[in-house]
């Protein structure tokens, strides 16, 4: 990736870092610990800010990078640069105060977007993988839709869980490392993604009904990836290889799990710690653990620098786990203290993955500029 393109995603990036920092901030007010609101409205919009803000604006990003250098002789792909543009745009107007409208349409436009950039993918290499994927953007927009129709942020939520769960199996389909071992087993998944679906339609009129059949959905997701994943066999590898199937395996176990609370619990908890499992199973346990997993490989082709496998990886994997192990337990048992801190050690681990992160990248460029010289 030559510099001016790499400079061009610059501004993009900070807007995901700008939605990252403030969603960490905000999760801490929203568990307890005295810190000042910064922004003022940050601490009621910790979730639009981390899915819409900071994972919309990356993965729009990685998909407008991806569209655009497949086919950079026409400069009208580079139009699909407008979907990070707005998601990053989304979250400067939720931190400046602005009105809710602009915010939440600026989302929806993001999710449009991605669609769109998968549509057109679609039309030029249809595959099973880009087929999940444009599924997971239209729950994004959908969930976006309602929430710019004004409907509480809790009962949009399963549909932004719905958005990450579903785009980064398609992830998985697209780097090969999911094959369909026969096509019962193929429609066994798709089976499982439409009970998400399903359950997500069924919300609209019936919510808790909704929640627990998407819950028994994702059940069956995490219980069809951790058999179909080759991540159990790298696993026994070494280096990046093992590094991602041990990202990879919890992760679905969190999946499967976070949606057994789904089915069990139903949607008749909006807030309260009861709430904070059903959601932080998937959107740490799950969510983080893929993309932790994922870094190495998808951040040098946003950024063009090389981020070479560090063994300091495990650090911030393990503190992840154990630290939403400790939260997930205050939660369930009425441990208000556990879940705080195990809260404050989840955002502790995420801040160990940036530097971690960025250590590897700056020794890799290190170390590929020694070599050419």
């Amino acid at each position: 990736m030559n510099t001016s393109r790499r400079a061009a995603h610059l501004p993009l990036l900070a807007g995901a870092g700008i939605a990252l920092l403030a969603a960490l901030w905000a999760g801490l007010v929203r568990l307890g610990w005295r810190l000042p609101a910064w922004p003022p409205i940050a601490a009621g919009q910790h979730g639009p800010l981390m899915v819409s803000g900071f994972l919309g604006t990356l993965i729009s990003l990685e998909r407008a990078v991806a569209l655009s250098y497949a086919r950079r002789e026409d400069a009208r792909y580079r139009l699909a640069y407008a979907a990070p543009a707005c998601a990053a745009l989304s979250t400067l107007a939720m931190l400046a105060g602005g009105p809710a409208w602009l915010s939440r349409g600026l989302a929806l436009a993001a999710a449009i977007g991605l669609a769109a950039i998968f549509g057109t993918i679609l039309r030029q290499q249809r595959t099973d993988a880009h087929l999940v994927m444009g599924l997971g953007a239209l729950l994004w927009a959908a969930g976006n839709g309602l929430w710019l129709a004004g409907q509480p942020v809790a009962r949009v939520v399963p549909w932004w869980v719905g958005f990450l769960i579903v785009t980064i199996a398609g992830e998985r389909l697209e780097l090969g490392r999911v094959r369909w071992p026969s096509a019962g087993q193929q429609w066994a998944f798709y089976g499982a993604a439409a009970v998400v679906v399903a359950g997500l339609l069924i919300s609209l009129a019936a919510f808790s009904a909704g929640v627990r059949v998407a819950g028994a959905g994702l059940v069956l997701l995490g219980l069809w990836l951790l058999r179909y994943d080759v991540a159990r066999r790298t696993i026994r590898l070494a280096g990046l290889t093992r590094f991602m199937a041990a990202c990879l395996l919890p992760g679905y176990v969190w999946l499967a799990f976070g949606g057994a609370l789904w089915l069990w619990l139903g949607g008749g908890y909006l807030a309260g710690p009861y709430y904070d499992a059903l959601l932080h199973t998937l959107m740490i346990g799950f969510t983080l653990s893929m993309i932790f997993g994922h870094a190495p490989i998808i951040l040098p082709a946003v950024l063009g620098l090389p981020v070479l496998y560090q063994p300091s990886f495990y650090l911030h994997l393990a503190l992840l786990h154990l630290s939403l192990a400790l939260r997930v337990t205050g939660d369930l048992a009425g441990l208000p203290g556990w879940r705080a801190w195990g809260g404050l050690l989840n955002e502790v681990a995420v801040v160990v993955f940036l530097a971690n992160t960025a250590l590897a990248a700056a020794r890799s460029t290190r170390r590929a500029e020694g070599q050419a010289q």
